[in-house]
């Protein structure tokens, strides 16, 4: 059956009365042939997230405006492999999320940051050590990657051949993981600088349902588009993700303005500098 999620766009709604709402959605959805699997509330944006299994669109809609009225001002249809990758296996959750404390003392919203990494040279790497000692190399590197994302709460998304696509829940814990991952590979390079690997990373952060119908569409296009153009062993993020830091103490950099394929407006970005003193 097809997944949906949509998006309310509500101020001051208290988390008790979101509970009640989406319990009778579950008391009426079985008229409809529709399964409520889980919501998002993000207090600081005044929006509400529901995931549901239904025949279509119309079904999904009509549970909301029987249970009590609180039709959805967006609803798009989504794959589930994607939304697994960005919010956790909806499958082994509760049907209700319990909006409550993580281990970082935040609250699990369906706000997430987007990571990207990129291997400078990965084709020219292969010609210079050919097939297996480039493959050797890429273990190395995914190893990595995959270690430091684990130890920041980072969820990898999808791996690109030469890089990774990840995504966080805390803005603050994609950066710092972004720092972690450019000097664990600052320290690997050291220790070999014959096999040195240079990684280029872009962020960005935004809301499940963009401008462009898709999830994560827009956020996940402009991390992308950060990170093919930063050099070798630079993390570039837009102003949203440094705005979202402000407080952390983290290390931003103004870069001025970039004009990115796809944007409409040129975009303010900075660079995180997370050299050591004796880098």
């Amino acid at each position: 059956m097809p997944l949906f999620m949509d998006r309310h766009n509500i101020d001051g709604v208290t988390p008790e009365a979101l509970a009640e709402a989406h319990e009778k959605d579950l008391a009426v959805q079985g008229k409809h042939g529709t399964k409520y699997l889980n919501y998002w509330h993000d207090q600081s944006r005044g929006c509400v997230f529901c995931l549901v299994e239904a025949p279509n669109k119309e079904a999904a809609v009509q549970v909301h405006r029987e249970a009590h009225g609180l039709v959805a001002d967006e609803i798009i249809e989504v794959d589930p492999v994607t939304v697994n990758a960005f919010m956790g296996d909806i499958q082994e959750r509760p049907s209700v999320m319990k909006i409550g404390p993580l281990k970082s003392g935040e609250e699990d919203t369906a706000f997430r940051a987007i990571l990207f990494t990129d291997l400078e040279g990965s084709t020219a790497l292969t010609q210079e050590l050919g097939d297996a000692k480039a493959m050797e190399l890429l273990r190395t590197h995914n190893k990595i990657v995959r270690e430091t994302l684990k130890e920041h709460s980072g969820r990898e998304v999808k791996h690109t051949g030469d890089g990774f696509m990840a995504c966080f829940a805390s803005v603050a814990a994609a950066v710092e993981c972004a720092i972690a991952i450019q000097r664990a590979f600052d320290a690997h390079n050291k220790e070999n600088p014959g096999s040195a690997m240079h990684l280029r990373i872009g962020l960005s952060a935004g809301e499940p349902v963009a401008e462009d119908k898709d999830l994560f569409g827009a956020t996940v296009q402009l991390a992308a588009r950060l990170c093919a153009c930063a050099e070798a062993r630079q993390i570039i993020v837009p102003s949203v993700v440094r705005d979202l830091c402000l407080g952390k103490k983290l290390p931003f950099k103004a870069h001025g303005e970039r004009t990115l394929e796809g944007f409409d407006r040129a975009v303010h970005v900075y660079e995180v500098e997370w050299a050591t003193p004796s880098a």
